[in-house]
């Protein structure tokens, strides 16, 4: 347990945190579930409206350091690699 002022306001900011980040990164996942979900019923207008909005959500969580930008730079290539062979 935390016994100085300034580790408990650290403890109480990390749990603010912690929830915003779970939020993001959920949310994240949603769109590209939506995306995945998209490819697999082999629609790719479907697919490629779902991958623009799925790239605009990564990258804004890579620069929230929720996800790293090469991580999200992967994963928005790799989906569009599929996109694009459907």
């Amino acid at each position: 347990m935390a016994n100085t002022s300034s580790a408990k306001k650290a403890t109480r900011k990390i749990a603010r945190r912690t929830v915003v980040n779970k939020t993001r990164r959920s949310r994240v996942a949603t769109f590209l579930r939506k995306v995945e979900e998209a490819i697999a019923s082999g629609n790719r207008d479907n697919a490629a409206a779902s991958l623009r909005t799925a790239e605009s959500e990564l990258m804004r969580a890579a620069g929230k350091g929720i996800v790293h930008a090469n991580t999200a730079s992967r994963k928005v290539s790799r989906l569009t690699a599929r996109v694009r062979a459907l």
